[in-house]
């Protein structure tokens, strides 16, 4: 999803090991609290232990794996308090965006975000007909829109922070399998709406009761303690 900078090391088959592995993580393959064993990881996503230590590292500093000093590395655990947190963030990061990005946009942004709306809506389609074998397709569809929407916000710092909370946001929502139908798909409408009209106020105020919707819908699951 997000692509963090990679150190001038990790480059070629380092670079594709720390890709794969951080979106196993924000997508649940790697589930929260899993031991990362270095010779697993070796044979599993074929990068040399110095240079997996290194992207071990490197997704510590973002906070999706944790450190254990000489026990080695975990998936980062998730909580409620830290799903609240993460929401909260990423609610006050993209209202900023939005309003930047609403007053920016030009009419190759609008095309952006009607043809990314468009993928994301089609994809929500497949998903209210009971059809899960798309789920990550549908959330890497609602990354892209997201993304889209904030795309003209000029700040380059701001685009990055964010898509890095929305990541973690996003781990979030695959851990509890969070669809909340025609509410979302409905809110997705309406942000499209917003971006045409230039109508930030308005945006803000459906992004904050989609992503509150969002976080009620994935604590209702259980699956999040």
């Amino acid at each position: 999803m997000n692509d963090m900078q990679m150190s001038p090391q990790l480059h070629g088959i380092g670079e594709s090991a720390y890709r794969r592995i951080r979106t196993d993580i924000v997508f649940g393959r790697l589930a929260p609290g899993r031991k990362l064993k270095l010779e697993r990881l070796k044979s599993d996503y074929g990068a040399s232990v110095s240079t997996l230590r290194e992207i071990l590292n490197r997704l510590s500093s973002e906070r999706l794996v944790v450190a254990e000093g000489q026990k080695g590395f975990e998936v980062a655990p998730v909580s409620i308090a830290n799903l609240r947190e993460i929401a909260s963030l990423r609610q006050l990061l993209e209202c900023r965006a939005l309003e930047q990005s609403f007053r920016a946009g030009d009419m190759e942004w609008e095309g952006r975000v009607v043809a990314a709306h468009y993928r994301l809506a089609s994809m929500e389609k497949l998903m209210a007909s009971g059809d899960r074998s798309h789920t990550e397709e549908w959330k890497q569809y609602d990354w892209q829109f997201h993304q889209a929407l904030i795309s003209a916000c000029g700040s380059k710092m701001l685009i990055d922070t964010h898509a890095s909370v929305f990541d973690k946001y996003l781990r979030y929502q695959m851990i509890a399998l969070s669809y909340r139908g025609d509410i979302a798909s409905e809110e997705h409408r309406l942000l499209m709406e917003c971006a045409l009209q230039r109508d930030s106020a308005r945006a803000c105020e459906v992004l904050t009761r989609h992503v509150a919707g969002g976080v009620e819908h994935a604590l209702a699951t259980g699956t999040i303690t």
